[in-house]
């Protein structure tokens, strides 16, 4: 039997396994600071009352668009919505909204407070549809890592239990990238596990393969082959799980942890253009 804390560890550490992933993060911060130049963008918009509640909006170039919502990964401690932006431009491109949401990072918040949050971010985009000109009914979520997280526990949600004039059916689908969707294991990386402070009895609850969807929104997923076997295995949980509405498995060949987010924002590349299509079949 292996040692889980050596084993989970090693698994999920992923920037250890990416040598070049401080160059990585650099390229999309200077990326995504040239698309804030020169992309229209509102920026820093309020859905609550807390300072990191703040999501940025990139509008299409029509009103009634699609809206494509990005949740960052970071193991729920780390990163910013605005080192993503580099993914809004391709999207707008393509005729969608894109909005990239914020929360409160991990050991300020604790998991459950940063599901909320994001819980808070959607409604919030659903009720100010017209005033940002885009279609309320074809709102569609993404997230990377632990963002694939969130997002899957947005389709997950039970939208009119959270607040009664939501639909049961707000999101119409999803694009789960390199997610974690089975914290059990979690809790075994210690290196992640001394901010999140995971404990079996909070696993249930905040693991979206355990849950059903009770939403029949589809949803694509994608990992990439050079990621480890715990992340290929997150994945096929949360499908088998949810197989009703699973369109597509990407595959990504020659993916990371990281650079699968620049196949997601490379215009004409298979993961793009599964999302594109799934996004225009609605």
């Amino acid at each position: 039997m292996k040692n889980p804390a050596v084993y989970y560890s090693a698994q999920f550490n992923a920037r250890a396994s990416i040598p070049d992933h401080p160059q990585i993060f650099e390229r999309w911060a200077e990326t995504s600071a040239q698309v804030r130049r020169s992309t229209a963008g509102i920026f820093d918009l309020p859905f609550g009352d807390s300072a990191d509640e703040r999501l940025d909006f990139f509008p299409a170039n029509r009103s009634d668009a699609p809206l494509l919502v990005f949740i960052h990964g970071g193991w729920w401690r780390s990163l910013d919505k605005s080192d993503f932006s580099f993914i809004a431009k391709t999207y707008t491109k393509a005729g969608y909204n894109v909005a990239l949401t914020n929360y409160t990072l991990a050991p300020q918040a604790t998991i459950e407070e940063i599901t909320q949050q994001q819980l808070k971010a959607i409604a919030w985009l659903y009720r100010h549809a017209e005033q940002y000109e885009f279609d309320r009914e074809r709102i569609v979520v993404a997230g990377h890592s632990a963002g694939a997280h969130l997002a899957a526990m947005m389709l997950a949600a039970v939208w009119p239990v959270y607040a009664p004039d939501l639909p049961a059916d707000l999101l119409k689908g999803g694009i789960l990238l390199s997610g974690l969707y089975d914290l059990a294991p979690v809790q075994h990386a210690a290196f992640v596990n001394v901010d999140l402070k995971l404990t079996p009895e909070r696993v249930g609850p905040l693991s979206p393969a355990l849950m059903p969807q009770l939403q029949a929104s589809p949803f694509i997923t994608a990992v990439g082959t050079l990621e480890s076997e715990e992340f290929h295995r997150q994945t096929a949980m949360l499908t088998q799980a949810w197989q009703a509405n699973h369109r597509a498995d990407i595959a990504l060949p020659t993916q990371n942890h990281l650079t699968i987010c620049d196949a997601f924002a490379e215009a004409g590349h298979p993961l793009h253009a599964a999302t594109v299509a799934l996004i225009d079949g609605l």
